[in-house]
């Protein structure tokens, strides 16, 4: 038993639920719910008829139709109390349209119930006078008077016939004796005193053996078994005893005076109708007797059953009620919900429309059109802004594409946004500070915004230069407004010039360059070479001052070399040869220069840091070299001009060549994905302004310098795809400069070959 118990208990909890959900579903059906509320109505009006009407109420009757009413208004109070908590429960959540359905509901129910309790009341305070006007003396009397007319009718004929009974009697005794000698005169007589006192019938019979002496009238007599006993013995007493059992006909029995058990039996017929009438009365007045005395317990039930038909017809009404709240509330709250979702952005939503033709369904098909038409503007906007998106996506895109900056300013010449490039011009991040004054955010670009906002008509265009004093740059600039009198703001562009105006400025001395050394060069030799013919033919026939002599074409010749190594230079750069890239040893590039300028210059401390380790790089060894003994040599100038500014400071004799403290260091390092030799020293160091023209032709901060060794480094550079980098030595005075050189992606860079700086004699 056990076993088999087991796979039953846990089906019970689902078969409980769906007879719940069931049950539930029921409880909440409008069909069921409008059922109930009809047969409240009919069961309620009808009870009201029922007690109401003529019919007599019996206790029955009054228990059945409470029992009735009492099943309705349970099933009716379940219904209300489903939809009331229902309506509880939708208000606590917050639904839509719940308030409005509570107002509803307390409205329909008030209305419901205060009728009916003022019809409960003014019915049961009718039935109260009603029954005790029932019950009144009036009443009373008229039913003991109908009462004692029905029985005055029955008692006249009881004591006609009983008076007739006793004068038949009377005669029939005096003519006794012809019962024995003429038995037919007898019975003449007896039918004579029959006819003449209008009876229906007479009979003489003997009680003890049952015979029929004599007969008269038209009816038949009645045996002498039928008479009863008690109306012998009581006819036996000498009294009349008058038989009113039979509704037709009243008889009367009585003794006569002959024979022991003889009796004398008439009867004269009574109207059947006014004895039903009597009859009635009586018990009509007998059960107006019994319900008098029960008239308490009948106003009880009365009172009950008009309290349970009250009940009745106001959970009805509420129930009504509670679906005419909801029939009301439930479109409105179904607009609701579609409204919110609509205000969430789903146009999609639309409310069913009822087929009532109201001015609720007319609200719900105007809502849904006005939804529609929402949704399809929408769709429309969508398609725009789509559209206009795509085009904003191509402009960003250009804008982001194009290497020059470009900056919408707005009417005041706040900042509003920018593409890439102007931030990375600017340096800064200019769409953080979107409505900040571009004035404000670049102080070089100030003077600009201010003469477009004095003029918005005109565009203007400015050369600004921008940047710290190492990495001065310069910017072409040009502002104009986007419509007419600036009132849409303003458009600046602007593009970084620096390098095309260096190019420029390099191809036009390169230019130059060319011109001098063909024009120059040409008679430098003639007048070298006839400064050394005169200087061999006639030094020995100058008798007068010969070291004048002497040291004049000693300084002919020597400048014409000076001269002539210029024009080499100018040559060199105007004729800077192609890269060959190989790939070479950095390390041994670095060490051969150093070696070289250590041995012009043995007075300065010469350091190489980085060259142990063998670092392959494709680059041009001769070009590279050429380069790096460029900037050692500038850094040794330095360092020497440095030396000579501190004596001539100290009241000494500089002498230029010798070096005395100043220190230089190379450095071989790398730096994400590249090579980077950098040259520090620490002489003169490199100017504040004018550093970024330092790389240009024939700039130069040296007494005979030609402006061409950084020029050519920075070409150099440039051939090699890398960069030179001009910077103040961190910690001290002088200068860093740096040759950044790429490395491409697994190229042939190895190190650890064991080739350390110190291992060439010379370092």
């Amino acid at each position: 038993m056990t076993g088999g118990a087991g796979p039953v208990a846990p089906a019970r909890g689902p078969l409980l639920a769906r007879i719940g959900a069931a049950l539930y579903a029921v409880a909440i059906s409008r069909a069921v719910a409008i059922g109930l509320a009809g047969l409240a109505l009919v069961l309620g009006i009808g009870s009201f008829f029922l007690i109401t009407g003529d019919a007599p109420i019996g206790t029955t009757l009054v228990v059945a139709l409470v029992y009735l009413n009492l099943a309705v208004l349970l099933l009716l109070a379940t219904a209300v109390v489903v939809r009331v908590v229902r309506v509880w429960a939708e208000r606590r959540r917050g639904s839509a349209g719940a308030k409005l359905h509570t107002r509803l509901v307390l409205l329909f129910g008030g209305v419901a119930v205060a009728p009916t309790i003022a019809v409960g009341i003014l019915s049961g305070v009718l039935f109260s006078t009603g029954i005790q006007s029932w019950f009144g003396d009036p009443v009373r009397l008229a039913l003991d008077e109908s009462m004692a007319a029905s029985r005055a009718y029955l008692e006249e004929h009881q004591n006609a016939i009983r008076v007739d009974a006793l004068a038949m009697a009377a005669d029939i005794n005096r003519a006794a004796p012809l019962i024995v000698q003429n038995r037919a005169l007898f019975e003449r007589i007896v039918q004579t005193q029959t006819v003449l006192r209008g009876l229906t019938e007479a009979a003489v019979f003997d009680a003890t053996t049952r015979e029929v002496i004599a007969v008269g009238g038209l009816a038949s007599p009645s045996a002498p078994e039928e008479v009863p006993v008690w109306a012998r013995i009581f006819a036996a007493g000498g009294d009349v005893a008058v038989i009113t059992g039979d509704e037709n006909r009243v008889r009367a029995l009585v003794k006569l005076d002959f024979g022991e058990m003889t009796f004398l039996l008439i009867g004269r017929p009574v109207d059947p109708t006014v004895i039903g009438h009597m009859v009635r009365t009586e018990s009509t007045v007998g059960e107006y007797r019994r319900m008098e005395s029960r008239l308490s317990r009948l106003q009880v039930s009365l009172a009950i059953i008009f309290s349970v038909v009250a009940l009745l017809i106001l959970a009805a009404a509420v129930l009504l009620g509670l679906l005419f709240a909801g029939a009301i509330a439930r479109p409105v709250a179904s607009l609701i919900f579609a409204a919110e979702r609509v205000r969430t952005g789903d146009l999609s939503a639309r409310v069913p429309e009822a087929g009532a033709d109201d001015e609720i369904g007319s609200l719900t098909r105007a809502f849904n059109r006005m939804i529609g038409q929402l949704e399809a503007n929408r769709g429309e906007l969508m398609e725009a802004y789509r559209q206009i998106d795509e085009r904003r996506r191509f402009t960003e895109a250009v804008l982001a594409s194009v290497s020059a900056g470009v900056i919408g300013l707005d009417e005041q010449g706040r900042i509003e946004l920018a593409n890439r490039s102007a931030a990375s011009l600017l340096e800064a991040d200019v769409a953080a500070a979107a409505g900040r004054p571009l004035g404000e955010l670049v102080e070089e670009m100030a003077p600009l915004v201010a003469a477009a906002l004095a003029a918005p008509d005109r565009p203007v265009t400015m050369e600004i230069a921008i940047g710290p004093p190492g990495r001065r740059r310069t910017l072409i600039a040009r502002i104009a407004a986007e419509t007419e009198q600036g009132r849409g703001g303003f458009v600046v562009t602007f593009d970084d010039v620096t390098e095309l105006m260096s190019a420029q400025r390099k191809a036009a001395w390169a230019d130059v360059a060319r011109r001098i050394a063909h024009e120059i060069k040409n008679p430098l030799t003639p007048i070298q070479l006839s400064a050394e013919r005169l200087k061999r033919k006639y030094l020995r026939e100058i008798t007068t001052d010969p070291d004048t002599f002497r040291a004049c074409t000693d300084t002919i010749v020597r400048q014409v070399g000076d001269i002539g190594r210029m024009v080499d230079e100018f040559s060199a750069f105007a004729r800077m040869p192609q890269p060959r890239i190989v790939a070479s040893d950095i390390a041994e590039v670095v060490r051969q220069a150093v070696f070289l300028q250590r041995q012009a210059h043995p007075g300065i401390d010469w350091r190489v840091e980085g060259a142990g380790e063998r670092r392959v790089v494709p680059c041009d060894p001769r070009l590279l070299g050429q380069a790096l003994t460029n900037l050692l040599k500038n850094a040794a100038e330095s360092v020497e001009a440095r030396e000579a500014g501190e004596k001539r400071q100290a009241g000494e004799a500089p002498q230029m060549g010798e070096g005395g403290g100043g220190s230089i260091a190379t450095r071989i390092t790398d730096d994400a994905g590249a090579v980077l030799i950098s040259v520090e020293d620490d002489g003169e160091g490199l100017p504040d302004e004018g550093r970024e023209r330092l790389t240009e032709p024939y700039e130069t901060r040296k007494p005979k310098g030609t402006g061409l060794g950084l020029a050519i480094v920075k070409k150099v550079m440039e051939d090699h795809g890398g960069s030179l980098v001009l910077e103040d030595r961190q910690g001290g005075r002088g200068a860093r400069v740096s040759l950044r050189l790429p490395m491409p992606a697994g190229g042939d860079n190895a190190r650890g070959d064991g080739v350390r700086a110190d291992a060439t004699p010379a370092v």
